[in-house]
């Protein structure tokens, strides 16, 4: 059952985040109002409905980008439209079309994740393009799935194909959802191998590279909380060296001295060849791993790794100094 009290800027704005999945709360003032609190400190109104036999939750927003009495306010017209029948709409519409309006009405992402989103569906789903999506079979999205490689891009695409057919139900384009039934593809989970002295085993071999980009890249990984593709394209116009900040994100302690250390030759902080920044230095990445005695890591683990253990907070200045507190944990002996 929900924690219930009276949503409030102060209480919410301080709720700490789960160790591992997700919290729910309630609100007193207006009990059909719900938020989601998941580990990475996401805040999420929402409200609860049965429609049609079927038990729904329905989004409003993220707070704070929706405030308290917004999302209350808005309660009441979120159940009557979820409340209300499907329209049946006898235009037809092909898959492509309808999957432009999915992106454009459903995903949330990155401009970076939605393109690769994006890649990923024109990749695997081509052959249902041009047939009208009333049209489409369940033989014809098992045919789709068969078709793409490897089992976890594979369970990804057929979860991505059910919510585009529940939601062509919601808009009446479809009356069934032809991506239900299909047998849950088993996948084999990789196993990341860094725990805290690997960690202090990595920082060391990095620090032993000659390169001064490609270690500060590498350190980067570590103490700046980001994925790869992040660190190796920052540039030094988005760095505020007065707030401790790189963009909207806080530095840590150990990443502002690293930064400042580097030379401002270039318009990158870690450039690469022919003028661009620091692309794929595996190389480098595979002679440090095995100096780390990790030799299967990669810089992906890095990241995961150090956001997993990551106490997170909505305030900048606390999540900063929960930064430095990990950090300082794990690299006590540096």
């Amino acid at each position: 059952m929900a924690h219930q009290f009276f949503f409030n800027p102060y209480i919410l704005d301080n709720l700490p985040a789960p160790t591992s999945g997700f919290d729910v709360v309630q609100d007193l003032s207006e009990p059909r109002l719900r938020m989601y609190i998941t580990s990475r400190g996401i805040k999420t109104f929402f409200v609860r409905k049965r429609v049609h036999g079927v038990d729904k939750r329905i989004i409003i927003g993220n707070y704070p980008d929706v405030d308290i009495e917004t999302a209350r306010d808005a309660v009441n017209g979120v159940l009557e439209v979820a409340s209300k029948k499907p329209v049946v709409r006898r235009k037809p519409i092909t898959f492509k079309q309808f999957v432009d309006l999915y992106i454009a009405n459903r995903i949330r992402r990155s401009e970076d994740s939605q393109m690769k989103l994006v890649r990923s569906i024109n990749l695997h789903f081509a052959p249902l393009f041009d047939k009208n999506i009333s049209n489409i079979l369940h033989d014809d999205v098992v045919n789709v799935i068969k078709q793409i490689h490897g089992n976890a891009i594979a369970a990804r695409m057929q979860d991505l194909l059910q919510s585009i057919f529940k939601y062509a139900i919601e808009q009446g384009y479809v009356k069934e959802n032809v991506a239900d039934g299909l047998p849950k593809i088993e996948q084999k989970r990789r196993v990341r191998p860094l725990n805290k002295s690997g960690v202090q085993r990595l920082v060391a071999a990095i620090n032993r590279e000659q390169d001064i980009f490609v270690r500060g890249a590498f350190l980067m990984l570590v103490y700046g909380f980001a994925p790869r593709s992040k660190v190796f394209s920052m540039q030094w116009e988005d760095l505020d060296f007065n707030h401790d900040l790189w963009k909207d994100w806080p530095l840590s302690d150990r990443a502002v001295v690293l930064l400042q250390d580097l030379p401002q030759d270039s318009f990158w902080l870690f450039p690469g060849r022919g003028g661009s920044h620091l692309a794929d230095p595996r190389t480098a990445w595979k002679r440090v791993a095995h100096a780390a005695g990790v030799p299967n890591l990669t810089m992906d683990d890095v990241h995961k790794f150090m956001m997993r253990h990551l106490e997170w907070a909505s305030d900048r200045e606390y999540l900063r100094r929960n930064m430095n507190n990990l950090l300082d944990e794990i690299l006590d002996v540096y």
